[in-house]
């Protein structure tokens, strides 16, 4: 989780959620808008937020988990690291990091970089 967003353990119910209606939240590097982290009917939690980040900026340093974790890009050009390869991934892209691979981004373009983060934990993952 990128902020304090209160995790709920309700099951999340189903939803729109407006990006207009958001906060965006300043962070170092660019700006974070959350939209849940919850239980859900199947899963032990799923978190889910959007990512801003200025030209040449990181969010983290590359790291790794023991939940798995999608990216979908939604404007920009990002530089990906996924164990001991570099990938570019353009507008559009779809991006899966498997539990415990080692991976990271950074904004590759002269402009800003937005993609949506999601987060899945299985019941059976200890919790993080």
């Amino acid at each position: 989780m990128i902020n304090d967003l209160p995790r709920s353990s309700a099951p999340l119910n189903s939803h729109v959620f407006d990006w207009n209606s958001l906060i965006a939240l300043p962070t170092k590097a660019g700006e974070c808008r959350n939209f849940f982290d919850s239980a859900t009917r199947t899963l032990a939690r799923m978190e889910c937020h959007a990512t801003t980040l200025r030209a040449g900026e990181r969010a983290h340093e590359a790291h790794q988990h023991p939940d798995e974790e999608m990216i979908f890009l939604k404007e920009g050009q990002l530089e990906v690291i996924i164990n001991d390869r570099v990938e570019q991934a353009r507008t559009g892209a779809v991006l899966f990091f498997a539990s415990m691979d080692l991976h990271g981004l950074r904004n590759a373009g002269a402009g800003p970089a937005t993609y949506y983060v999601l987060r899945i934990f299985p019941r059976d993952l200890a919790a993080s």
